[in-house]
C-alpha cells in the first residue's frame, strides 16, 4: 500500500511594509468617516486578514433597557473590516507595484454581498473584530469574520464578498 500523497504547502503570503500598513490604517481609520462613526480602530493589520476594535459608545445602543450594541454597528463593523481585509490581501498580491499604486485599488473596492449571524447580544465595554480573506480572485474576494466580546465570547459572525476590479 502507497503512503498518502499530501498536498505542496502554498507559498507564504508575503509581508506588507510597515509603510503600506500605516498609509491603509490612516485611510482607514481617518478618511472613511463612517468608519469614526463607529469608532473602529484597527489593532492588526497582515496579508490575509484583519483585526479591529469597538469601543462601546451610547451612540451606537440599540436598545435601552440593556445597553447593547446596535446590530447595524456589528454589520458595519464586520463589513468593513472585511474590506479593509481584503485590501490587505491585494496589497500582498501585488506587491510589484508602488505603494500608492496598490492604495488607489482600494477606490474599486465594493461590498457584493454580506450575511451576518447574530449569535449573542452585543453587551460589552468593548468588542473585537476578526476578518480573514478566504479568497482573493481576480474579480471578487470571499471573507469570514467575527465579532467579539470582551471576555473573548463569539457574538456574530458573518461572510461577505466583495468586488476586487
Amino acid at each position: 500500500m502507497n503512503p498518502p500523497k499530501t498536498l505542496p504547502k502554498p507559498a507564504p503570503a508575503r509581508a506588507l511594509e510597515p509603510e503600506f500598513i500605516a498609509a491603509l490604517k490612516e485611510i482607514f481609520e481617518e478618511k472613511i468617516v463612517f468608519n469614526q462613526v463607529l469608532g473602529l480602530k484597527v489593532l492588526s493589520l497582515h496579508a490575509d486578514g484583519a483585526i479591529g476594535r469597538i469601543d462601546m459608545r451610547p451612540e451606537l445602543v440599540g436598545h435601552y433597557a440593556y445597553n447593547r450594541v446596535h446590530g447595524g454597528a456589528i454589520s458595519a463593523g464586520l463589513d468593513a473590516m472585511g474590506g479593509l481585509a481584503v485590501m490587505a490581501a491585494v496589497g500582498a498580491k501585488h506587491m510589484d507595484e508602488p505603494p500608492e499604486q496598490r492604495l488607489h485599488r482600494f477606490t474599486r473596492l465594493g461590498t457584493i454581498d454580506l450575511r451576518v449571524d447574530y449569535l449573542r447580544p452585543g453587551i460589552g465595554e468593548h468588542f473585537e473584530l476578526h476578518a480573514k480573506v478566504l479568497r482573493l480572485g481576480s474579480r471578487v474576494a470571499s471573507t469570514r469574520m467575527e465579532f467579539f466580546g470582551p471576555d473573548g465570547t463569539l457574538m456574530a459572525t458573518g461572510a461577505g464578498a466583495y468586488i476586487v476590479s
